[in-house]
């Protein structure tokens, strides 16, 4: 009952518009105190889950991923994509798309995507003749995997949360990217031939020569992370904190980052990382009352009355995901059902490393559907079309989207692969 109870208590203040942080930790305390445990275990439990090396690595590579952004190589990006896959049919769609799987090397955020991205690619599509609604509805599809690629906070959260290599979970996270970037240039490309959307010349080798050259900056960012911690130079932690030496030295180079713009992003920096590492601590708590009351077990055994089967236990977590997906920031949810869901996972025998690829990749998808849908809201704000143009023209995406969803759930290699190669089994 008080388990019940504590659980009512967290939507209802949720509900009720009370910050997370908040919310959690009231019901931690309204749990301890009428459990009549010490309330200083409480305080031992909340601090010990940020009191880590390990854990450093989500400000850096949250600092990394906006002095990237704030050294404006958007333009470039967008040139190298162009040279690459602008002949393909659907064109200018098909290089947002590519330019999204380069870009998420930089930011690891599909909020920065749609936005980056978005602002210079929508209006562009428009003046090429592509519909406004399907603009933004790319835009934000392509950003999903935003947190896929190196760096990502989202999996180094879920690592943290989770106790699993931060190592493993940054290489699982490429393969499965490249999967959802290529289901949506198929899908794209099938769409604009019905719609004989318009295309690019085919580059010449020297074109595509300079575009890798002027965005070789953008390319290495994510291959000096995965490359370091995979020839054992640094640790994750260590990586996060010579990505951020990388920003800087593109600002300097590029001399777009001056002293006023390297203090917003540490500041934004700072700001965006107290928040999650305060959820990250009072989670912890939270997640520590459920262990105790074995919630995870319940929620197995509820599982296990429909199958035994780990491929069909997944795909029921999976759609619980989707709906909380709905309902919830992604950031949030992740926090508050890492600890819960993943001892479900291990007692199906399903590998934590390839279940938080697919629970970060299907709580992202969220943010593209109404009615908290963020990036939505985004997009059709730079588009200019209303939120009922957006989401209609959103829901032939969700082929590509779901598509890869139930293609990386039913082919766990896809994100083992790598960590396995790399970090034996």
């Amino acid at each position: 009952m008080l388990t019940s109870a504590i659980i009512v208590l967290l939507i209802v203040l949720l509900m009720g518009g009370m910050p997370l942080f908040f919310a959690m930790g009231t019901a931690s305390l309204v749990y301890f105190y009428f459990a009549d445990i010490n309330l200083a275990l409480l305080a031992q439990r909340s601090t010990a889950s940020v009191n880590s090396f390990l854990i450093l690595a989500i400000p850096f590579f949250y600092l990394a991923g906006e002095l990237m952004n704030a050294c404006k190589l958007t333009d470039r990006i967008i040139g190298l994509a162009k040279a690459l896959v602008g002949h393909i049919h659907g064109g200018l769609a098909q290089v947002n798309i590519f330019a999204s799987l380069i870009f998420s090397g930089m930011s690891g955020s599909p909020t920065a995507d749609t936005t980056a991205l978005g602002s210079v690619l929508i209006p562009a599509m428009k003046k090429e003749g592509y519909p406004a609604p399907f603009s933004a509805a790319v835009t934000v599809a392509s950003s999903m995997v935003g947190p896929m690629i190196p760096p990502s906070v989202a999996l180094v959260i879920y690592g943290t949360l989770a106790n699993v290599s931060i190592g493993r979970l940054l290489l699982a996270g490429v393969l499965p990217g490249i999967v959802i970037i290529a289901t949506q240039m198929v899908f794209t490309y099938f769409y604009a031939r019905v719609h004989d959307f318009p295309r690019y010349e085919r580059a010449k080798m020297p074109e595509v020569g300079r575009a890798v050259v002027r965005g070789g900056p953008a390319i290495l960012f994510p291959v000096i992370i995965v490359g370091g911690i995979v020839f054992g130079i640094f640790s994750p932690t260590e990586a996060a904190a010579v990505a951020v030496l990388y920003g800087l030295v593109l600002g300097l180079i590029y001399r777009n980052v001056g002293l006023m713009g390297i203090w917003r992003t540490v500041r934004d920096t700072a700001l965006g990382s107290a928040r999650i590492l305060a959820i990250i601590a009072m989670a912890s708590a939270f997640s520590w009352i459920m262990v105790r009351e074995q919630v995870p077990l319940t929620i197995a055994n509820a599982i296990s009355v429909v199958s035994d089967d780990p491929t069909i236990a997944l795909f029921i977590i999976l759609a619980m995901l989707i709906v909380v997906g709905l309902l919830m920031v992604a950031s949030s949810a992740e926090i508050v059902l890492t600890p819960i869901l993943v001892p479900v996972v291990l007692q199906f025998g399903i590998d934590p490393v390839h279940f938080g690829v697919l629970m970060v990749f299907t709580l992202i998808i969220g943010g593209a559907t109404p009615p908290v849908g963020v990036l939505l809201f985004i997009a059709q704000d730079i588009a200019k079309i209303s939120h009922g143009q957006m989401v209609r023209a959103m829901l032939p995406f969700y082929i590509p989207l779901f598509g890869a969803v139930i293609i990386l759930a039913l082919i766990p290699e896809i994100s083992l692969f790598l960590p396995r190669l790399v970090f034996g089994s």
